[in-house]
């Protein structure tokens, strides 16, 4: 008996030093913030009306990008395509950046191409009919690991984020970025803080940054300008209850940031799909949601286009069309 004690002692003693060890991470603290002060937004239950446009075309097309002036919808699947559908409505196998299933957020650039997010292998990319390039590979001369969401200003700024790095595409998520009407503030979604901050472009405030909107009825990922200067906001489910019990144990930080996928077990993003509309002031004014996850979940973008939503999934085959 006393030889088995001292094996499991042994055991536990390697595993510890073994996370340690290994953890690519310090662990600072983090508390969530109490529920919300602002009013629920009215629930429109809408999603079990969905529009599937592409169906059976796509595979888990995580964002959506339209461009205004054609008609055109674009979007990026996991097997490394760009697919786009015409205003007659049938589809395009356009361009095929990479053979794998790395491709993230996508916008339409000034000059009418695609600014498209390679979370992996290349980084930040421009494709068009005449081809692909890249425009930033290294960020400060490190290796952008984890190329996330872009946007572009009319000065021809470009905004992305870099979601993580430490860990790659299968280990973390995604951190959406939105200009502003005016352009002068920049948008960005922190996952897992359950909350975006606002980073001021131009004015007195200039360089500084605050808190847009908190305590979200779930993670944010991208985030889209609407036309009345409001945002919207896909949002995919995971516990703060369970985040919370692991951020106050820095040993489970550890453990879970040596083995990633240990985070499935306080995850759901298949149980439902979430969109809520953020007015420019950062009040909720309304949500969207499947709370079953029937027709669709795990929505990680929604982008509106002559009153609809165009609404991208990396649980589906389809981009999901909603009249608003």
């Amino acid at each position: 008996m006393a030889s088995v004690s001292n094996f499991l002692l042994l055991f536990v003693a390697a595993f510890s030093a073994h996370i340690f060890i290994n953890s690519p991470i310090s662990p600072q603290p983090l508390h969530f913030p109490p529920p919300s002060s602002h009013p629920k937004p009215h629930l429109y239950s809408s999603f079990q009306r969905v529009e599937k446009i592409g169906e059976g075309l796509l595979k888990d097309p995580e964002d959506v990008a339209v461009d205004e002036s054609s008609g055109i919808i674009y979007t990026a699947t996991r097997d490394g395509w760009i697919k786009r559908m015409h205003k007659n409505g049938s589809w395009e196998d356009w361009v095929r950046p990479t053979q794998d299933h790395t491709l993230l957020g996508i916008t339409i650039s000034l000059s009418g191409k695609l600014l498209v997010c390679d979370a992996v292998k290349q980084g930040l990319l421009r494709v068009g009919d005449d081809g692909v390039d890249v425009l930033a590979s290294h960020v400060h001369g490190s290796q952008i690991s984890f190329a996330d969401d872009v946007i572009e200003a009319s000065d021809g700024s470009i905004y992305f984020s870099s979601a993580s790095t430490k860990f790659g595409l299968h280990n973390c998520f995604a951190n959406g970025v939105a200009l502003s009407k005016d352009q002068d503030y920049l948008l960005v979604c922190e996952s897992w803080k359950f909350r975006c901050l606002k980073y001021w472009l131009k004015g007195e405030k200039t360089g500084t940054r605050e808190v847009f909107v908190e305590n979200l009825p779930g993670s944010p990922d991208n985030i889209n300008l609407a036309p009345d200067g409001g945002y919207w906001i896909a949002l995919f489910q995971c516990s703060p209850e369970n985040l919370q019990f692991v951020h106050n144990w820095r040993i489970l930080k550890h453990l879970i940031a040596t083995f990633p996928k240990l985070m499935n077990l306080v995850m759901g993003m298949n149980s439902k799909a979430t969109v809520v509309k953020v007015g420019a002031d950062g009040t909720m004014e309304k949500m969207y949601e499947d709370p079953t996850g029937k027709v669709m979940s795990f929505v990680t973008s929604a982008f509106e286009f002559e009153d609809h939503l165009y609404l991208g999934s990396l649980n589906s085959n389809f981009i999901g069309k909603l009249q608003i």
